[in-house]
């Protein structure tokens, strides 16, 4: 009887494990449509440290970036993205490492997980202002 019940628990539990993996794989394979999202280009270290970002912290941020700090796209409602390259194409995120501390648009699919959000970069361009137009 004894060995029964123990047979009975492992097969619930290669069940509601093989359910959880299927779910999980069925997510991974869901199309996630390409978004675009404005912001500015920060160095993650120096901003999640000590909120360093716009045109006074340029050099630095540029300087951190090139020697392999992660980059990431702060959006005007209080959002950090990290900016993750894309595999099929790393231009753009390349691209995205000569734009810190400008104003961009990002385009890519975003991912989260444990409350880290992350955008996928497909395509970078700076955002043209008003002012700059004139």
């Amino acid at each position: 009887m004894k060995r029964m019940f123990i047979l009975a628990a492992i097969a619930a539990l290669v069940l509601i494990a093989s359910s959880a993996i299927a779910d999980e794989k069925k997510e991974m394979k869901a199309e996630k449509k390409p978004v675009t999202l404005k912001g500015e280009i920060v160095d993650t270290g120096c901003y999640i440290a000590h909120g360093a970002m716009g045109e006074k912290h340029k050099d630095c941020a540029t300087k951190c970036i090139a020697n392999g700090m992660p980059m990431g796209l702060m959006t005007a409602d209080g959002k950090l993205y990290l900016l993750t390259l894309d595999h099929d194409n790393a231009d753009p995120y390349n691209q995205a490492k000569t734009m810190a501390g400008a104003m961009v648009e990002v385009t890519g699919t975003v991912s989260e997980r444990n409350g880290m959000k992350a955008i996928d970069v497909t395509g970078v361009k700076p955002v043209v202002t008003a002012a700059a137009t004139k």
